[in-house]
Order: C-alpha cells, then sequence, then structure tokens
C-alpha cells in the first residue's frame, strides 16, 4: 500500500490484520509539531488509502511527550511574512478533510500533549482514546495566540460534544484531563498507555455509535435557534475578561459558529477567512511573540542538572510556606523551618489544600505529603542541596540567620534568598562562601504566578546562577535572570506606576476612576487593587528600598492606612474593603471626567523605568524584559510588552508625551537613562 513513499516525519505501516498505522515522529523536533511536511507526508499516505482503503487506520505518536503540541509556529509566522498564510492553513484543511472522508473507521491514539493542530487532527477521525496518565491533556490554545482553531476544530468540536462544551473549551483556550476529555464525550475511551493501540483496534473493529445523548447535544446545540440564543452569552462572558478591541479571536470564533455553525461542512471555509484575518492583526503578533518570549525564558532554564533533590525553606509565611508546598508538588523533597511552630503547621495544612486542588488523585496527593516535611528547629538543615530564606525583609535579620545556617549547610549547596527588593551586595557580608549565595525572588500567589526572578551578583559564580535557573524551570516555573539592583526588574518597573496612582488619590482623583484607566489600556488590575493584593506595608517597604534610587518619596497616605491597620486584602481593607475577599469599589461621581492624562500618567513612567533598567543592564534583553514584565505584571499581554509597546507607540512620540507630562506635573515624568540606545 505504501510502496514508494519514503516519509522523513513519520512511518506506516500495514498490520497482519488489515488496519493500517501512521506513527508521527518528526525527524527534526522533540515533538511532533506540525509543520508543513509533516502534514504534506500525512497526506500522500492518506490518499493512498483513499483508493485502497485498509480496514482501519490508527494514528500515533513515537514521541514520549505526547501526540502533537499543535501547529510549528515559527514556520507559521514565516508564512505570514510570505503572504502564504492562507495556503499553509487552507493546507491542513485539505488534509484533514481527507482523513475525515475515508472509507474505513480512523482512531487517534493519544497519550501525553494533544493541542491545537494535533487535536484538530485528533478530531478529523472518528474516534480517540486517551493514555489514562497525568500529563495526557488535550486542548485548543489557539485563541491564546490571538486566532482560533483553523483547521477544522471549530468545525468539528460543537458537533462532537455539543456546542457549550466545545464553545467553552475553545473560549478559554485551556486543557483537559483525559477523564475530563471521556466524561464530555471528546474521547471514547481511557486506558492505560501500554493499551492504546489495543483499544485503538478494538474501536476499528466494533465501530461502535456515539451515545445517543450525545448526539442529541450535539444536534440540539447547533441548531440555528440555539446558536442565535447562546452567542450574546457567551460574547457576555468573554467581555468580562477580554474586551474585543484588544482580543478579537474570541468573538470571531463565537460569530463564525453562530452564522455557519449549523454543519461541519458549512463552517469549515468560513473558519479558514476568519484565522488568515486575526493572523494578520497586531493582537495575534504580540501574542505570538508572548509565546516566544516564553519559550526563551524556558529555555534558560535548560541543559544540564540542577543536583538539587533537596530544599529547605526558612519562614513558613504566606510565602516561605508556599514555595515549599510548590517545589513538594513538583517532586522535591522538602523541609520547612520557623521559630514559630504552629507556623510550619498552618504552612503544610494550606499545602495539602494546594495539593487536593491540583493533583486530584489520592495516590499523588499522599506522594506529595510525604514529600513535605515540617522542621521548626532546622536540624536537617545539613541535608539540604538548596536552602531559601523567606523571612522577614531586615536586613539584619537575614544576615544573623546566614551565619547561624552557612556553616550547617553542605560545602557546595545554594544558599537563596527570597527579598523583593534589598540588593544582594548587602545581604552578602559576612558569607563565607558568597559564590553559593543568589536570589530566587517568587511572587505572590506562587501557586497562579509563573515567574521567578533569579537574582545574580558580582560575587555569585556562574554555576550557581546556572543551577538557579535550572531548578526553577526544574520545578515548572519561568526563571529570568536579574542583575542585583533595588527592586531587580519586576517591582522596580512597577513602582513608579503604583507611586502615580498613590499621587492621583491624593490629588483627588476616585480610585475606581484610576483602576478602569489601568484596565482600559489592557492591565489584569488597576494598581489601586494591585496595592491592595501584594499587601500596602510590602509596598511601603519595597517603596523605601527603590524611592531613595529614584529620588521620589512615597505618599504619605500610604503609612496612614498600614498604621490603621488597613494594609490590603489580607486585613478585609486597605484602599477598598473586602467583606468577603473581593473588592467594593465605590461608584464613580456622577457625571465624573477623569482627566485627559490620566492613561500616559499611569503608564508612562512604567515604560520610562523599563527603558532605564534596560540601559543599566538588570535584564540581558529586551525580550527578557518584557517576557519579565509580562510574566511577572500581567502586563498587558496583546501589547507584547512595554519595550515592544514603545515600538508600537514609536519611541519618539513617547519621549513627546513625558516631557509633556514633566512640564505639567514634575521632573519625576522626564525621561530615564537609555531613551537614545533603544532601537526603534
Amino acid at each position: 500500500m505504501f510502496e514508494g513513499l519514503r516519509p522523513r516525519h513519520c512511518r506506516a505501516e500495514l498490520r497482519d490484520d488489515g488496519i493500517a498505522v501512521i506513527t508521527l515522529d518528526r525527524a527534526d523536533k522533540p515533538v511532533n509539531a506540525l509543520a508543513q511536511a509533516l502534514i504534506d507526508e500525512i497526506g500522500q499516505l492518506v490518499e493512498r488509502m483513499a483508493i485502497e482503503p485498509p480496514k482501519g487506520l490508527v494514528f500515533m505518536s513515537a514521541k514520549d511527550g505526547g501526540f502533537s503540541p499543535g501547529a510549528d509556529i515559527g514556520e507559521f509566522e514565516g508564512f505570514f511574512a510570505q503572504g502564504t498564510i492562507a495556503d499553509a492553513i487552507s493546507n491542513g484543511h485539505r488534509v484533514f478533510d481527507a482523513i475525515a472522508r475515508l472509507r474505513c473507521p480512523t482512531v487517534a491514539a493519544i497519550h501525553g500533549h494533544c493541542f491545537g493542530g494535533g487535536m484538530e487532527l485528533s478530531l478529523a477521525c472518528d474516534y480517540r482514546v486517551a493514555a489514562d496518565t497525568p500529563d495526557t491533556r488535550l486542548g485548543l490554545p489557539e485563541v491564546k495566540l490571538g486566532i482560533h482553531p483553523g483547521w477544522g476544530g471549530l468545525a468539528r468540536l460543537p458537533h462532537l460534544v455539543g456546542a457549550p462544551e466545545a464553545m467553552r473549551m475553545m473560549l478559554a483556550g485551556g486543557s483537559l484531563s483525559a477523564s475530563r476529555a471521556r466524561a464530555i464525550g471528546l474521547v471514547d475511551g481511557v486506558v492505560p498507555r501500554e493499551d492504546l493501540m489495543a483499544k485503538a483496534t478494538d474501536l476499528v473493529r466494533t465501530r461502535p455509535a456515539r451515545p445517543f445523548r450525545q448526539r442529541l447535544t450535539a444536534w440540539a446545540t447547533n441548531t440555528w435557534p440555539a446558536r442565535v440564543a447562546l452567542a450574546p452569552t457567551l460574547r457576555k462572558t468573554v467581555q468580562r475578561k477580554a474586551p474585543r478591541k484588544h482580543y478579537p479571536a474570541p468573538y470571531a470564533m463565537i460569530d463564525v459558529w453562530r452564522k455557519h455553525g449549523g454543519s461541519v461542512a458549512k463552517a469549515l471555509r468560513p473558519e479558514i477567512r476568519s484565522v488568515v484575518r486575526l493572523a494578520g492583526t497586531p493582537t495575534a503578533h504580540n501574542l505570538v511573540r508572548v509565546y516566544f518570549l516564553q519559550e526563551g525564558l524556558k529555555a534558560r532554564g535548560a541543559g544540564t542538572g540542577h543536583g538539587i533533590h533537596h530544599v529547605h525553606v526558612i519562614g513558613a509565611g504566606v510565602m516561605g510556606g508556599d514555595i515549599a508546598a510548590w517545589a513538594a508538588m513538583q517532586g522535591f523533597n522538602v523541609t520547612l523551618q520557623d521559630q514559630n511552630a504552629q507556623a510550619v503547621q498552618a504552612a503544610l495544612a494550606r499545602a495539602g489544600t494546594l495539593f487536593e486542588k491540583r493533583l486530584k488523585t489520592a495516590d499523588r496527593i499522599e506522594a506529595a505529603r510525604r514529600r513535605l516535611a515540617g522542621d521548626p528547629e532546622g536540624a536537617r538543615v545539613g541535608e539540604a542541596d538548596l536552602v531559601i530564606e523567606a523571612i522577614v525583609e531586615k536586613v539584619e535579620v537575614k544576615r544573623a540567620l546566614f551565619a547561624d545556617i552557612e556553616p550547617k549547610m553542605k560545602p557546595d549547596a545554594l544558599l537563596a534568598t527570597n527579598t523583593s527588593s534589598i540588593v544582594l551586595e548587602d545581604l552578602r557580608e559576612g558569607l563565607a562562601r558568597p559564590q553559593n549565595f543568589i536570589g530566587l525572588h517568587y511572587f505572590n500567589p506562587v501557586p497562579m504566578l509563573p515567574l521567578v526572578e533569579v537574582v545574580h551578583h558580582d560575587q555569585a559564580s556562574g554555576e550557581s546562577l546556572r543551577r538557579g535557573l535550572a531548578f526553577v524551570r526544574g520545578h515548572d516555573k519561568l526563571p529570568l535572570a536579574a542583575a542585583s539592583a533595588p527592586g531587580f526588574l519586576v517591582n522596580r518597573i512597577l513602582f513608579p506606576y503604583l507611586l502615580e496612582a498613590f499621587r492621583l488619590r491624593e490629588e483627588g482623583v476616585p480610585l475606581r476612576a484610576i483602576d478602569e484607566a489601568a484596565v482600559r489600556f489592557g492591565m489584569p488590575m488597576g494598581p489601586v487593587e494591585l496595592a491592595d493584593q501584594v499587601g500596602l506595608d510590602v509596598c511601603a517597604h519595597v517603596g523605601a528600598v527603590i524611592a531613595p534610587k529614584l529620588g521620589v518619596e512615597l505618599p504619605g497616605g500610604v503609612e496612614a492606612l498600614i498604621a490603621a491597620g488597613k494594609r490590603g486584602r489580607k486585613d478585609g481593607e486597605g484602599f477598598y474593603t473586602y467583606p468577603e475577599g473581593k473588592a467594593v469599589k465605590p461608584p464613580l461621581p456622577e457625571n465624573y471626567v477623569p482627566p485627559v492624562d490620566l492613561e500616559d500618567r499611569l503608564i508612562l513612567p512604567l515604560l520610562n523605568e523599563a527603558v532605564a533598567c534596560l540601559h543599566e543592564g538588570i535584564v540581558a534583553s529586551a525580550d527578557e524584559l518584557d517576557a519579565g514584565v509580562i510574566f511577572g505584571t500581567g502586563f498587558a499581554p496583546f501589547r507584547g510588552g512595554p519595550i515592544q509597546h514603545i515600538r508600537a507607540v514609536g519611541k519618539d512620540e513617547v519621549i513627546k508625551r513625558l516631557t509633556e507630562l514633566a512640564k505639567r506635573h514634575g521632573p519625576r515624568f522626564a525621561p530615564r537613562p537609555g531613551w537614545s540606545e533603544l532601537a526603534s
């Protein structure tokens, strides 16, 4: 059947039982990213089977990591630059449609990751079977790249699992476990990985019909009345998190389904046209940029091992306890020390809650619990390969702790501080092995925020920095190498933004107006609510470290709130009140008109400080700066990062607006050093 074909990126065989197997195994990548060369090879094999159908066809993967992560994003960027993006999308449609039309049962045998184009390949098959393993995840995350499924996924998924489940899955861009995928009818079986082929061939032989309830739901929710009724609800849901002006893809997805979702055949061509339009938007380009920025951070932590097996965390407060819990959840043996034994017990209880929420199964939860042990007296510090200090932000207290524990540590163990702002040069004084001392600055809440700043100083060894980066990546965080300086990168850049919000409050601008201006720009929350979330006491402490460098003072209103016991969300009150953990924001005065320069006053100081940080070499490149600010602060991803946003607006225009603000409001807005060096 396959005589004369010599595919490079997949293997094809016809078994003795008449079932054909195509094994995806891209030659030049560790994963089966769906480059056009791989898709073309699949197309050639399917053409043969269309002429001489086997008894069935099974797709599987030879890669340990999974079935397929989706399209080759780098290749697609090239297609867009060449103006051939429509051809590439149409080619994928052609091949997947050919799979769907084969006159034999087709099955995708899935293990590990199955995302994007890989998921769409499986949707072109009659059946899907998934491995019952924790790493098996299925999803259509294209919306996170500023587009929507474009190889038949938008057309096919609603007619498989019903429109509500399908749209929820595609609009969120998340992923499902194998068991959840089975529950909604996305896969037809969940079995141990070693039984995938047996289950796939069983599906070929038996050709089971879909459950009647699933077929009825799929039909009923894709009728014209259902689409007209559901589309407005979907738009309202999306609007709460992603305004159409900034994120057009989810709205385009809803529109294609509403207008053309009555059948798979009717939706295929409109799906292509919609994706091609979206691929040309600034949002798509910037979100693809963010994807590559993330991959770049991951690469900084790749390579040879970190040699860290046992982590000892000192400080069982919220930050230290969450660091310990996260490391244990990711497979490290962890001991947690604090002079307050009750704090250790409370941290262990919080860790148990996290394990139950994230790990799901009893055996995985129990394994994580066994890896995390309380050690109030620090008896096991000498066993650790990495000691992380997460105590009070006072130089003298940290130095005293280091003097006590360093002699007890293994000679090659890393000592790390989780300080959020203190320069490491002030903390390393008195250390016998400063070359082993680095910063690991996590962000709160640890389970939610992906970035960790790996802070280095001029006496830290390159090996210590490398091990720190590798450790961060090794427990599923994004490592950013940052030079020791007040506030490092993220807090340094955030400080002028928060400071200006505090000044605007003192000038009488309503808090809600301040936050709404930032959210309209694209920030995940406004600076006032962010300050409450971080804690006003933490903001004041970080500000006290950074302010002298910038030659500014923290407004007194913040200190007054702290003195009154109103430190933010953790106290139930700060700038806002939090009766049930959610901010209650006073309404704006009737007919209130905000200052015309409100957005500029908030955002331009942040951009100004980003340029100064790049000039000072806090991070190695503009790309790393943009990545750090996006993943550390949530800076509007669709804008691609502060430096990318400056380039989009035009650096001369930003300088002009800063200069105008400086004339109106004071020298704090004057362009900082570094603008002349910034590439346009």
